[in-house]
């Protein structure tokens, strides 16, 4: 008997009736990005590696320690499982210019790829949704996709998620910042860790985000970004505060919320909720405007999240909202093989009405009885079930059976015409 296989670590299969609540997540999502009139973009799950290293940053965790990259054996080109998928949205831009008819909203959802110790809410392969708006350089547009994520969480039901953001300014602003930051980090060498000594001339600003509780006293009163802002800048932070404002939004200004990249500018922000432990972080964004001209394209404004659906999932299961669990409409009870024929050309006429409807499947000693079928079909979370019992279709008739509302209820209906009254079996 050969060895049984399993799946890699930390990379989950997603069985029904689970799998119900990820299509309704994606249903939910695609309705709402076609409101906000974003366009789906799908690109490659495997990218060239120097995408990652220089679109995603050569000093991060991410490039240093969990990306799976390989060699591909055909030409020795260095590729990689995406990690994340802005770079690559950059990268499609550029090489189709996209944006030379004007600005893009985009959107994607699929799978990306990191090398971590998996733990709830944070796996091996993990799906992402994320928004991009390409070319166009206003606050409003950055507004505009925390108003966009914001929705998204309320038209879900998910409660107690409060909004924090911090503005990087621009390139000068971020240089003087980052020079009083390496020479108050050097004050205090003897309470930086290893990871913090590492990054302290290479990537000071992830200091900031360190969680490392001997440190947090020393980052709190370190020195903050927004007093390195210039007019332009705090006008581009104020109006995204106003336009949030207008629309019932709340915020909260987090100056220790950062990007470490040099091409990130203006607002960051992230969406977090207290109900996940160290996994807090639904969605996390920013201006990263510097990026086009890094992958080598022309200079392109650009600003954009990401959003990890496990999370997602996970805060509704915790919090107990309702998701469709994609149950069918009807479930046909078939009492005999002689009544096949009549029952699956009933049944394919109203799915093509709009009917969800499951078929009873015979076994090798036939269909079984009437009773072990009606269990099926109650399991099934069907809200009726249609009967194809021999006196029914002598009269060209089916009985429908309430299973839910009006349990035990039944009616015959005639097998002509279904399409008439297969509106009732969705109401």
């Amino acid at each position: 008997m050969a060895d049984k296989l399993s799946a890699v670590k930390g990379m989950n299969d997603i069985l029904p009736p689970e799998s119900a609540r990820w299509e309704a997540l994606e249903d939910k999502v695609r309705d709402l990005m076609g409101r906000y009139a974003y366009r789906m973009i799908r690109t490659p799950v495997v990218e060239p590696t120097q995408l990652f290293v220089r679109g995603t940053g050569q000093t991060t965790d991410i490039v240093e320690k969990e990306m799976y990259s390989f060699e591909d054996r055909l030409n020795g080109e260095q590729l990689t499982l995406r990690p994340e998928n802005t770079p690559g949205v950059v990268r499609a831009a550029i090489e189709h210019n996209l944006t030379y008819d004007g600005g893009k909203r985009l959107y994607y959802m699929g799978p990306m790829f990191r090398h971590e110790r998996p733990q709830r809410g944070r796996y091996r392969q993990f799906y992402q949704l994320g928004a991009e708006v390409l070319g166009h350089p206003g606050s409003e547009v950055d507004a505009e996709l925390m108003l966009l994520a914001h929705q998204l969480f309320t038209e879900l039901g998910l409660k107690d998620v409060r909004v924090e953001m911090n503005s990087l300014g621009v390139s000068a602003e971020r240089q003087a910042h980052r020079a009083a930051l390496v020479a108050y980090f050097e004050q205090h060498k003897d309470i930086l860790d290893a990871d913090a000594q590492r990054r302290l001339h290479t990537n000071p600003l992830r200091i900031l985000d360190t969680k490392n509780p001997a440190m947090q006293q020393m980052v709190t009163a370190a020195p903050q970004l927004l007093a390195y802002l210039g007019e332009a800048s705090l006008k581009h932070l104020d109006t995204v505060k106003a336009l949030l404002d207008a629309c019932g939004v709340r915020w909260s200004i987090n100056p220790r919320l950062v990007r470490g990249l040099d091409y990130y500018s203006h607002t960051v922000f992230e969406f977090i909720t207290d109900q996940l432990g160290a996994q807090g972080t639904l969605c996390g964004g920013g201006r990263y405007d510097g990026l086009f001209e890094i992958l080598g394209g022309k200079p392109t404004p650009a600003v954009g999240w990401g959003m990890g659906l496990e999370r997602v999932l996970e805060l509704l299961k915790e919090q107990g909202a309702a998701v469709d669990a994609g149950a069918p409409d009807v479930y046909a009870v078939v009492p005999d093989a002689t009544a096949l024929p009549q029952a699956m050309r009933a049944l394919q006429a109203l799915r093509a009405a709009g009917v969800s409807a499951q078929m009873h499947a015979g076994g090798a000693d036939g269909f079984g009885s009437m009773k072990s079928q009606f269990k099926k079909a109650d399991a099934s979370g069907a809200r009726h079930a249609l009967i194809f019992g021999a006196d029914e279709l002598a009269a060209g008739e089916v009985t429908v059976k309430a299973l839910r509302d009006g349990q035990g209820a039944q009616q015959r209906r005639p097998l002509a015409g279904v399409a008439d009254w297969a509106g009732s079996l969705r109401a």
